[in-house]
This record gives structure tokens, sequence and C-alpha cells, in this order.
């Protein structure tokens, strides 16, 4: 009986240390499609200035990533389209290109994934063919190094491989495309890669704006777009295509491929009728996804699941074709000054004492209503201590807001946090209808309700910062922790019954 206690006791830890190392992630991508772009080395530098720990390139340059080596970024490089023949055709390719273009770099610049081929539905020559042995010569290439659990290989895809998104739980594949992408497919879940698309809510917008709100692309939307098929509430358009791709891979039973963004973002500039494309649409829609990602909020059909993003992109780039936004992605100008400001930790969206990058409640507050169901409560209450990102130490036993201990007492706290937290929207204070606003401070005794612009920010500015450190020095932690207990400390446990 003892022994079996342990066991479960070990086991239990075990899988709470593998939940606690991961955490979503926010990276950006660096093109270099400009003629008056700073040397490598400076754009390295500016990159750690604004601790930036995620980045990705679209090929092997020898210089970014020299200048990049000991820097403690990781890199997402590419192998680009016009190179899938070759890397395709012959194992040999693949083999001299890890031989010249990485393994010379590595470790010292921490290369963590390779992308083979970029949008090749799109692209004008048929390439996708090529992709899945391209991708598969890759791999080999890194086995033979030893790398291949290190070093991850998978290609990036547009939305444009969904021939349906809306309803998110209608999500489906273009079957023209089915030759292509169930090779891959197998290739991702056997080799544990995750799927990468590039989604950009701003062209959903600008290609449609009778029938796609700004706010809704805008993460600012104060209604909710309601799924039939699952009842599931969505307040933005980014989680209602990342829902539909997760549908899609369900429908073809691949569950348990994770999926990343390598691409998102809005123009800071555009055409006359880009109406849309402006320095603070972009820094809202930037904002809010940094904030949405780092508080590992998931989506609604997979709450609290781990995604990493990549923000598009690094620098206003002259030479891309096009329309005029085409060339004011960028976060920085070509002479490194910020196009707008923007906080990658995230530390900037939720940090109600600076109120930088938040909108102020003005004297609001969000709590639970009354007449909401106590099913319906615990369930907020329990999202919002958890994939919510709120500090509910306050309504724990013996602390300062636990008495009434009352469901409503507690949901109201944690609301309220979440609230001020994420803007003080009328969509922070949502909770499936069990939140409600108020102008009335509910203080009471030494239970101090956070307000914007209150010193009561401690709990939050630390949740912060604990949500921003999802480096990969967090995550080694974590994952050698979980080993030594698995190999050392269990069995030493279990020894001694």
């Amino acid at each position: 009986m003892a022994r079996g206690f342990r066991v479960i006791f070990a086991t239990s830890l075990l899988l709470m240390l593998l939940d606690l190392c991961c955490a979503s992630t926010i990276g950006v991508c660096y093109g270099r499609n400009a003629d008056d772009l700073p040397t490598p080395d400076k754009v390295a530098q500016l990159v750690q200035l604004h601790k930036i720990k995620y980045m990705r390139i679209y090929d092997s340059n020898v210089q970014v990533l020299k200048a990049f080596a000991n820097t403690g970024v990781e890199l997402m490089v590419g192998i680009p389209n016009l190179d899938l023949l070759a890397f395709s055709q012959f194992q040999s390719n693949a083999d001299t290109w890890l031989k010249n273009n990485i393994l010379p770099y590595y470790p010292a610049t921490k290369i963590t994934y390779i992308t083979v081929g970029a949008e090749v539905t799109e692209a004008p020559n048929n390439a996708s063919s090529m992709v899945v042995p391209a991708m598969q010569n890759v791999f080999t290439a890194l086995r033979k190094a030893g790398l291949h659990r290190k070093i991850k290989v998978s290609s990036t895809h547009s939305l444009g491989v969904l021939s349906r998104s809306f309803p998110p739980s209608a999500g489906a594949f273009n079957s023209s495309y089915a030759s292509f992408l169930k090779p891959l497919l197998e290739f991702l879940a056997e080799n544990q890669s995750p799927f990468m698309i590039n989604i950009y809510p701003y062209y959903a917008y600008r290609d449609s704006p009778n029938n796609v709100s700004l706010d809704y692309a805008l993460f600012k939307s104060s209604s909710e777009v309601i799924d039939p098929n699952t009842g599931l509430l969505y307040t933005n358009m980014f989680d209602a295509q990342i829902d539909a791709l997760y549908f899609a891979l369900t429908a073809l039973n691949f569950r348990t491929i994770k999926i990343m963004v390598t691409e998102t973002g809005w123009p800071s500039k555009g055409s006359p009728k880009e109406k849309a494309a402006t320095p603070d649409n972009a820094e809202t829609y930037n904002t809010n996804l940094i904030r949405h990602v780092i508080n590992n909020t998931g989506t609604p059909a997979k709450p609290g699941e781990e995604l990493d993003v990549y923000i598009f992109s690094l620098f206003n780039e002259n030479r891309k074709s096009g329309l005029e936004s085409e060339r004011n992605w960028g976060l920085f100008y070509p002479d490194q000054t910020s196009v707008y400001s923007l906080d990658f930790t995230g530390k900037g969206a939720v940090d109600v004492t600076t109120q930088a990058n938040v909108t102020s409640s003005n004297g609001t507050w969000c709590i639970a209503l009354s007449t909401a169901s106590e099913a319906d409560l615990q369930n907020a209450l329990d999202w919002a201590c958890g994939p919510g990102n709120v500090d509910c130490s306050a309504i724990q036993p013996s602390q300062p807001c636990y008495e009434p201990d009352s469901l409503v007492s507690h949901a109201s706290y944690a609301f309220n946090s979440y609230y001020q937290q994420n803007g003080a929207t009328d969509v922070a204070c949502s909770f499936g209808g069990a939140g409600v606003k108020t102008n009335k401070n509910p203080s009471y005794d030494n239970c101090l309700y956070m307000t914007a612009g209150s010193n009561k920010t401690a709990t939050s500015s630390g949740n912060a910062k604990a949500a921003s450190t999802s480096s990969s020095a967090q995550k080694d932690f974590f994952s050698w922790a979980s080993t030594f207990i698995l190999l050392f400390a269990i069995p030493i446990f279990l020894r001694n019954v």
C-alpha cells in the first residue's frame, strides 16, 4: 500500500515538473529584403538590447550566424524555396549544407529550428512535392551529426492551406494539397516537430472590412463571436484562425502536432486604401498579441496551450514589392529607432503602475455577478487563477482576501485582477457572462483590489516577469530536474519502502 502511494506521488511530481517546463514565447522575424539595413553585428546588439530571445531568419547567412554567436538568442534558420530541388534530390546536398552552414557555428549560435521551404502552396512553381523529401534529407543529415533531437525540422505555411477557417470547428485542409500534406503531417508527428503557420488578421480585415471588425482583428473586441458547432466564444481573429487549424489537424487524426506561428504582425503604414495600416494599430495589435501569448492564455479550444509566436518583422524592408504596407511591417527603422513603442517581455502590457500600453480602467473594477451559477463562477475562477495567470494567493486561507470565504468573493478578487492586468477592457470582464463591471471600489479592510495606477502591483508585475522568463534556460532547468527525478530521485524514493 505504501509503495503504491509512493509510486503515485513520485509520478505526480514528475508530471507536475513536465507541465511547468514549457511556456509560450515571442520571437521576431529578421527579414533582410532591403539595401539600407544595419550590419548583422549591430542587429544582434539591438536584439539583445530589447531582450528579444528568439529570432527567425530566412536563410543561413554566415554573417548573421556569426553575429548571433554567444548571444543566447535562439535562431530559426531557413532553406529557401529555390534550394528545394537540390535538397530533395540528393542526400549529399543536405549533408554538405549542414557541414558548411550550420556545424561551424553551432552550438555557439543557438540554432533550434530549420524551416525547409516557405509557403510553398503559394509559390508560382509547384514546389510542394519537393518539401517532404528535402525535410527528410535535412533530418537525416542532422541525425548523422547527432543533432536531430536538438534542432527540429519543419516548413512554414500560409493560412491558404485551409479550405475553410470559419467557424473554427469547421476548419479543414484544402483537399487539393492532400498528397503534399499527408506525408508532411506524418513527418511532423513522428519527429515531434511543430506545424508552422503564418497568420495575418490584418489581411482578413483589409480585404473584407464589412465582414471583419477592426477591433476583432486587433484583440480589442468587446463582443464575442460564437462558434455555432461548439459554443466556444471568440473575441479575436487570431484565436479563431489558430483553432481552425487545430480542428483541421484533429479531423485528420493528427492531435499531437503542436502549432507554431512563424509570422504575424501589423503594418504601420500603407497606401491610401490601406487605412488600417497605422502606427497606432500596429502597436495595439503587437502589444495585445504579446500579452496574449506571454500570459499563456491559449485559445478557446485549447485554453492554456503553449503557443510560440514570431512577429513580422524586425525592420521595414524597402526592396519588397507590392502595396506600400509591404515595406512597412517593421518594428524598427533601418537606423535602429523604434517605429512605435513595444515591450517584448509583455510587462508593458500588464504593468498597471506605469500604465504603459494599458487602457486605464477610469475607476472601474470587475466583480463576480451574484446571480451567476456556482458552476460558472468556479470554472471562471479556476481559469483566472490558472491559464489567466492571476496571482490568487490573496484569497488563500489566512490571507487578507480569504474572508468572506465565499465563491462570489473569491471570484470577484480574481476577476478584477485579470481585468486590470489585461487593459480593463469590456472583454477582460466577460468570463462567459459571470463577470460585471462596477464603479464602486470593492476593496475592504486589508483586502485591496487592484486598480490602474495603484501601488498594489507587486503580484501582477511578478506574474508578468515570471511569464516572460520563458527562455531556454528555464526550459533546460525543468528538463534537467525532470530527468533527475526520473533517473535518480524516484528509484531512491521507491527503494526506501
